[in-house]
């Protein structure tokens, strides 16, 4: 008997018995009434010597990153490793393509390594959905939210996107532009890009403008490249444009140089807005507007939620 018998009697998979064996907070009452009771059924006792030495060998707290590009998580990362240094944590960073699995990643590094807290800087929901009961420690998702997943490990820390596009959008309508194009993104792509897309197509809609997605949309990476590139057919298939919302600051600086490259001028021809605020958008010429994400802010609350669930609080 094991602890895989214990999984398969019990209902509930590997990573949830093992946090019941390993007396850590995060499961359900249920869940740990369940498995105690399988486990006495069967005369299941953890053996404790191993507990102690898993205990022992856990590692830093593991920080996985989504998109080697993205400068917003690059900002959070100071704050949140600074944080964790006070009460004296360190951190090791991975970073991931973007598309890729990054739970199947982190349940392959807990085998490995044995961290005691896990830290997502994006990532798609559906991962989580799919993959995260593998995950046995403590863990917070950073710039998207994991309410929907009810998952008793994974916290989050994150903004109201939707909110906070549709001001955007709303800023440009008022400022009398009828013609706004978007790039960024995709329809079918993750909760951050669909939030964004919704609010700015909420803004269009209260200001009498239906958002055409076929004319008005080229979805993009969310890279300098995936910007410019995004831009450009955008600026060469409607050039009576006289806005631009990036869905994300990198997209924003891509986009700039497409319509420079263009002949066009910011903001005297197109006006641009992009969002998050990094720390490079502050050197761009010209200055974009763009809706600001308090960087180190996430990566101080991330810190304290993270810190949070590795003493059981």
């Amino acid at each position: 008997m094991d602890i895989r018998d214990i999984a398969t009697y019990s209902g509930y998979g590997v990573g949830t018995v093992s946090r019941v064996i390993n007396g850590q907070p995060n499961v359900s009452e249920r869940a740990r009434k369940r498995i105690l009771e399988v486990m006495a059924e069967h005369g299941y006792e953890p053996n404790s010597n191993a507990r102690y030495l898993k205990m022992r060998s856990q590692t830093p707290v593991a920080v996985f990153v989504t998109g080697v590009g993205n400068r917003l998580f690059d900002d959070v990362i100071g704050p949140l490793q600074a944080e964790l240094a006070r009460e004296d944590e360190e951190i090791v960073v991975t970073y991931l393509e973007d598309g890729s699995n990054v739970v199947r990643a982190a349940a392959e590094y807990q085998h490995a390594r044995h961290p005691k807290g896990m830290v997502f800087l994006g990532g798609e929901l559906g991962c989580f959905r799919e993959s995260f009961q593998e995950i046995e420690v403590p863990a917070v998702l950073v710039t998207s939210s994991a309410e929907e997943l009810a998952l008793p490990n994974l916290s989050s820390v994150t903004i109201d996107n939707e909110s906070a596009a549709r001001d955007a959008v709303a800023h440009l309508c008022e400022m009398g532009h009828r013609r706004i194009g978007i790039v960024g993104g995709a329809l079918d792509g993750g909760q951050i890009s669909c939030l964004r897309l919704r609010g700015a197509e909420d803004a269009l809609r209260a200001h009498g403008i239906e958002l055409d997605y076929r004319r008005d949309f080229e979805p993009c990476d969310f890279l300098e490249s995936g910007g410019f590139e995004a831009a450009g057919r955008l600026l060469d298939r409607t050039p009576d444009l006289t806005a631009i919302f990036a869905l994300g600051d990198v997209v924003a600086f891509g986009a700039l140089r497409a319509i420079c490259d263009r002949g066009l001028s910011v903001p005297g021809d197109v006006s641009l807005v992009g969002f998050d605020d990094t720390a490079f958008s502050q050197y761009s010429v010209p200055r974009i507007t763009t809706i600001r994400q308090n960087a180190e802010l996430l990566g101080r609350r991330a810190a304290r939620v993270i810190l949070g669930g590795m003493r059981g609080g």
